[in-house]
């Protein structure tokens, strides 16, 4: 476990040897560095905007981060992050109804997508693990958030498992897609390989490592999520439109390198960023999730076959439950988001 204070002090060790600094505590001033954008409109434009709420920001050290917010301010928080290639508006029917049942639900945009920026020209275009954690903690300090239940899938679910092993004091509850989701990257573990069929729908991962893959992420950015998307939920019916809102999100100067960076570190064929490198030796350990949580696999995910849990039990300590979604693939809180509400509201009862 690692506290508020210590994880300054984690991110800083490894900041040390680049010469970058650390995440600050949260402070006073956070709440003057939230501005709201100047309205809602839907996400049809390239400015990231939303149909269930407008559009906001806040500074960490590293990011001006865009999330929308729902809900009352004094709600229990409720935090959903996304995955790849996918948007927020995974949650455009999750979030409302959470906010209806009293939460204030709060969506952010990961870094190198829609108007999440880097601060800084010289910050690493990292999209490795430990940066996604550590991500869901500034923008918790940065908005004064003690504690939050946690819900994501894919990269956003991976960030949320990993902050909410590392940081259980910040979560009282965790809604994860696949199970546990905190890389093994130790290099003996990577090296092992998957059933040939978990292979060939994880090609993009090779594809990635090469300026081949590279330059055809950068050209054909919205037809290859079309190909990932169509393999990971071969049930869900989505829309051109569907494809155009997540694809608006793609146009951002960082987001080839974000991806990109993601893949090559999965695999060992690109260095991580320094300033996470004592978060990193944590997750080596392979971390258990303390926290309460639900669990659910999609019997419809062409990428990542369900399971019944059992496998993944040892990486959860806490209270536990794990359910099986029909019909449903990778970008479960779109697909079936009355199941990932219904997830929420259950791992919020397991307290």
């Amino acid at each position: 476990m690692i506290d508020r204070r210590n994880f300054t002090k984690a991110v800083a060790a490894g900041a040390a040897a680049a010469s970058l600094g650390a995440f600050p505590a949260a402070s006073a001033s956070a709440a003057s560095a939230v501005t709201a954008a100047t309205g809602a409109g839907l996400l049809t434009t390239a400015d990231g905007s939303l149909d269930f709420g407008p559009l906001r920001h806040v500074r960490t050290d590293l990011l001006d981060v865009a999330y929308v917010e729902l809900g009352p301010p004094e709600g229990d928080a409720v935090l959903l992050y996304h995955g790849w290639p996918y948007s927020h508006y995974a949650y455009a029917e999750v979030a409302p109804e959470l906010a209806r049942h009293g939460y204030r639900v709060l969506v952010p945009i990961l870094r190198g997508h829609g108007p999440t920026r880097f601060l800084s020209e010289d910050t690493v275009r990292s999209g490795q693990q430990a940066a996604l954690g550590s991500d869901v903690i500034a923008f918790m300090d940065a908005l004064d958030i003690p504690r939050a239940i946690f819900g994501g899938y894919d990269w956003g679910g991976r960030g949320l498992n990993v902050a909410s092993a590392l940081w259980p004091e910040r979560c009282t509850g965790l809604v994860s897609v696949n199970s546990y989701l905190i890389q093994n990257l130790n290099l003996n573990a990577t090296l092992v390989p998957d059933v040939p069929e978990t292979e060939s729908a994880h090609w993009y991962y090779y594809y990635f490592l090469t300026q081949h893959g590279r330059n055809g992420l950068a050209e054909h950015t919205k037809d290859l999520a079309r190909v990932v998307w169509t393999r990971n939920s071969p049930q869900w019916n989505f829309t051109e439109a569907d494809l155009d809102r997540a694809a608006a999100l793609f146009d951002n100067p960082d987001y080839i390198d974000v991806v990109i960076n993601c893949y090559r570190v999965r695999l060992h064929e690109a260095p991580t960023d320094p300033r996470y490198d004592a978060i990193e030796a944590l997750l080596l350990q392979q971390p258990p999730i303390t926290v309460p949580a639900v669990t659910l696999d999609g019997l419809a995910d062409g990428s990542l076959p369900a399971t019944d849990g059992t496998a993944s039990a040892i990486h959860f300590t806490g209270p536990r439950v794990h359910h099986q979604i029909p019909g449903a693939g990778q970008n479960l809180p779109q697909e079936a988001p009355k199941a990932f509400v219904d997830a929420v509201l259950e791992v919020a009862a397991l307290r």
